[in-house]
């Protein structure tokens, strides 16, 4: 996310929101996928998991609810679309500059 303006989180709930000027897009080359986030993005997290994410879209096709990391396999990230469907990761894809 780019030109952030806000970010909250609230502790007892684990609710957090980021909001940015404009929307903005990420490709993640190693996936060759593109992900948009909107100018609100918002979800719930929790050690090693966000969910109920708002906000953010995969290919402009899906929105991404989900995101978490198993405890017996940190070196794996699995998401989770509005549809259904899942995908786990090495976690290395997600790094920055990839």
């Amino acid at each position: 996310m780019d030109d952030i303006e806000e970010v909250r989180h609230n502790c007892e709930s684990g609710f957090v929101w980021m909001l940015q000027k404009k929307k903005n897009e990420h490709m993640f080359n190693k996936l060759n996928q593109t992900v948009s986030y909107d100018t609100e993005v918002t979800a719930f997290v929790e050690k090693g998991k966000m969910k109920k994410v708002t906000g953010v879209k995969i290919e402009d096709l899906y929105s991404l609810v989900e995101v978490y990391v198993d405890e017996s396999s940190a070196d794996k990230v699995t998401i989770k679309t509005d549809t259904g469907l899942s995908d786990t990761r090495d976690a290395a894809v997600f790094a920055l500059g990839e």
